[in-house]
């Protein structure tokens, strides 16, 4: 049996009379990625900063690699790398030298140093740019840097806390890509995001955290089902859209706007009929009208205290 990248059971973590991480346990099978969901303060980096020996936690048991956070912490540095929200890059040095400045630290030699370099510059698509400083580097090319400098000594366990960051949408595609080659390629990875767009298209199951607390687990596919499996969105128009927002409310409960258009849950199949049924008798007329599945935006809501469902779990009270 393949030993786990990451294993949790039961991690707690307090800082003064504040819990930060009440009770969380999840597993991350070796060479898959794992998306870590959850609003600001519900625990994330403080579960990273945990599972890479950064703060030691009060409670429960982690191990990464194989290795026990608390009675191995050498082992479990070496055997990850860990790329933070800002990038930890000398600005006025080259993309070259930064690499190969990495490469000495870790004790590759000199003549190892530049090789890897070379390598890992070919790798991310900055050979052009590699003797530029990187002070002239665009927000995408800092951060494909910033994650080569955490690969010039391969490791089995990679930890991204918010990679894409402040990224456009080129960039951040380009991110994407680099990050599916790491997972392909074997590394296990955990992937903590502000896009959720980005674990709907990478993660191979999603760990959702509240108050210090898992409150939900598995594939986007199976929380988009728990969510309610389809959703019926409809758009009208701006000034009508509180009152269709009302008629809607009426018949059927629930209703969010998410971009601009009036969202409810879609449990039956006859819901697209009620909501044609319901406008029509309001006098309203809809510009569209259509059944998809719940984005992870959705999702989010919908599981986290900013929205309605608390599947199991209790709250904290944090």
């Amino acid at each position: 049996m393949t030993q786990p990248g990451i294993e949790v059971e039961h991690l707690r973590k307090e800082f003064g009379d504040k819990v930060a991480v009440a009770d969380i346990s999840f597993t991350v099978p070796g060479g898959t990625l794992l998306g870590l969901l959850g609003s600001n303060g519900a625990g994330k980096t403080t579960v990273i900063n945990c599972l890479t020996t950064l703060v030691e936690p009060d409670g429960g048991r982690a191990a990464v690699a194989g290795h026990d956070v608390v009675a191995q912490p050498r082992q479990v540095r070496e055997s990850i790398a860990l790329t933070g929200q800002f990038a930890a890059l000398d600005e006025v040095l080259s993309g070259r030298e930064n690499l190969v400045l990495f490469g000495r630290l870790l004790r590759l030699g000199r003549t190892g140093a530049r090789q890897r370099a070379e390598e890992l510059l070919d790798r991310f698509h900055l050979t052009e740019a590699a003797d530029k400083p990187v002070k002239s580097y665009s927000g995408g090319m800092r951060r494909r840097l910033d994650l080569a400098a955490s690969l010039v000594v391969e490791r089995p366990v990679l930890f991204l806390d918010e990679p894409t960051t402040g990224l456009d949408p080129r960039s951040r595609e380009e991110m994407w890509q680099l990050i599916r080659q790491l997972r392909d390629g074997g590394s296990t990875v955990l992937l903590t995001s502000q896009y959720l767009e980005e674990i709907d298209r990478l993660a191979d199951r999603v760990v959702v955290l509240d108050d210090g607390q898992v409150i939900a687990e598995g594939t986007t596919d199976e929380l988009k089902e728990r969510v309610g499996g389809q959703v019926c969105e409809i758009e009208v128009p701006v000034p009508e859209k509180e009152a269709a927002a009302a008629a809607l409310r009426s018949g059927l409960g629930e209703v969010a706007e998410r971009g601009g258009a009036l969202v409810v849950p879609a449990p039956r199949a006859r819901t697209l009929a009620d909501v044609v049924r319901l406008l029509e008798e309001a006098g309203i007329e809809a510009e569209n009208v259509a059944l998809r599945k719940p984005t992870m935006d959705e999702v989010f809501f919908a599981f986290t205290s900013d929205g309605t469902q608390r599947p199991n779990a209790e709250r904290s009270g944090v």
